[in-house]
């Protein structure tokens, strides 16, 4: 069973490639958020998590989504995570995806307090949230995706052999400061849909910008502009800005001029 969470796409083709691979059952962590369901596996089925990075952690959706979730299983499945990054992902797994799987009594239960391999793949950045990051050049953007889809079949192929102590990450030179201090300063501060608002003569009232929002964050649709529902669900993945169609969307004034960017 994979269970993913994706903003620009990133992470729903690596998790559609590896349910291809697999034959494992594809769910998406946004289509079965505070649904309170129990979920079983087929025998010998894996357990694996993918999904983006955001501020060097897990998005908040992913890490509350893992602590509560209720998997039924006789044995210890094996249990992986596939994650991607515009760049490192300091301690993400170590900490983050590791505590929350331990803190699970009914993963406890079936003995599952611990990725048993995981990976990360570098994909074109996407966030634009502060004045001096931007969205990749399209000479990167092409790079990048050609060397994640080479990396992907390794993967695919070592996940579907359940090979255990497989550890490719892309920590970085800092992990612990990037993940826990700066990644603290990113929740506090910058997780928060205060700032967007609609350039309105650029708005079409098209309605994809409320469509792709993974939390349900927005009001609108077909002849009406987007409204932020300030409602604390916002994760900041600015799926919403990256496929308004004509850059109608701004984050303040940190987005003027930015490229936008989702999987195609």
């Amino acid at each position: 069973m994979i269970f993913y969470f994706s903003a620009e796409g990133d992470s729903k083709w690596v998790a559609q490639k590896l349910a291809m691979a697999t034959k494992d059952t594809l769910i998406s962590i946004s289509d079965v958020w505070g649904k309170r369901e129990h979920f079983f596996l087929k025998r010998g089925e894996r357990l694996g998590f993918v999904f983006p990075i955001h501020g060097w952690r897990p998005p908040t959706i992913v890490r509350k989504f893992i602590a509560h979730l209720v998997l039924e299983d006789e044995e210890k499945p094996f249990t992986y995570s596939v994650v991607t990054a515009g760049d490192d992902i300091g301690l993400t797994i170590d900490r983050y995806i590791n505590n929350a799987l331990a803190s699970n009594q009914s993963l406890r239960n079936i003995k599952v307090n611990h990725v048993d391999s995981a990976y990360s793949i570098l994909m074109p950045e996407t966030y634009v949230g502060l004045p001096f990051m931007d969205v990749d050049s399209k000479e990167n953007e092409i790079r990048k995706k050609t060397a994640a889809h080479e990396m992907l079949k390794v993967i695919c192929e070592e996940i579907f052999d359940k090979k255990e102590g497989v550890f490719r990450l892309h920590k970085g030179r800092w992990p612990w400061i990037n993940s826990q201090l700066l990644g603290a300063f990113f929740e506090k501060f910058l997780i928060t849909d205060k700032p967007f608002h609609v350039v309105s003569d650029r708005c079409v009232k098209c309605g994809i910008c409320a469509q792709v929002c993974p939390t349900g964050d927005l009001e609108g649709g077909k002849g009406k502009e987007p409204q932020w529902k300030h409602d604390g669900s916002c994760l900041n993945c600015f799926n919403c800005y990256h496929h308004c169609p004509h850059h109608a969307i701004e984050y303040g004034k940190r987005t003027r001029h930015k490229g936008q960017y989702y999987f195609k």
